[in-house]
């Protein structure tokens, strides 16, 4: 049950093998929604990648946490995907995101140790109607978040949203026990890697309004 940033010498060679082709975030400019999302493909077995797309508000002061929007976009055999908001398991909100059904479920964890994390009420999703679906080839979460910006380390730091903050994902192919429910557990991660994630490229001027067209 535990969700650790670590991986067995096998699965770092299957991901490094793959990282020189998806290093850093990109633009991504989403027609479905309208959000300018920073979007990273973070590999999780050799040619399969699980997209991890950032959306911020403009004009944020520095030290001042915002809300976020989220979109994680994974191939149908991905059972759980999880994303760090500090870059490591412990002490910085975590959102896990899975399929149920024609829809997508947002679940918000927060762990103090290398142990199953808890549910975490400090950080609130609103899973965003559009954006959010299941086809036969993929599912697709996208929710606003408010409260995964802040909390992060020991320090309780807030992100930066004009700069690059590092980021972690986790990967599993087994599906949580309870699908339709957001407090469900799930198995310990297949594979967990980071990055860093350009939020100066995810600024969006309308970023409420866009929120309201898509909910």
């Amino acid at each position: 049950m535990r969700w650790k940033l670590s991986l067995s010498y096998a699965a770092l060679l299957g991901v490094f093998a793959t990282l020189t082709l998806a290093a850093d975030s990109a633009v991504f400019v989403d027609a479905e929604t309208g959000f300018t999302f920073s979007s990273y493909d973070a590999p999780y077995v050799i040619g399969r990648t699980i997209s991890y797309r950032i959306a911020v508000p403009s004009g944020v002061p520095t030290g001042t946490p915002f809300d976020t929007v989220i979109q994680i976009s994974a191939p149908i055999e991905v059972g759980w995907a999880g994303l760090a908001w500090g870059g490591t398991m412990t002490a910085n909100p975590l959102t896990v995101g899975w399929a149920n059904g024609n829809s997508a479920v947002a679940a918000s964890r927060y762990a103090t140790g290398h142990v199953a994390p808890t549910v975490y009420p400090s950080a609130i999703y609103t899973v965003l109607r559009i954006g959010t679906h299941v086809n036969g080839t993929h599912w697709q979460l996208t929710a606003k978040c408010t409260g995964c910006s802040t909390n992060i380390g020991s320090t309780n730091r807030t992100l930066s949203a004009t700069v690059s903050n590092r980021l972690a994902f986790a990967y599993s192919k087994s599906k949580p026990a309870t699908p339709s429910s957001s407090s469900s557990t799930f198995n310990v991660h297949d594979v967990a890697n980071y990055w860093n994630h350009d939020f100066a490229a995810a600024q969006n001027a309308e970023f409420a309004a866009l929120i309201a067209k898509n909910q």
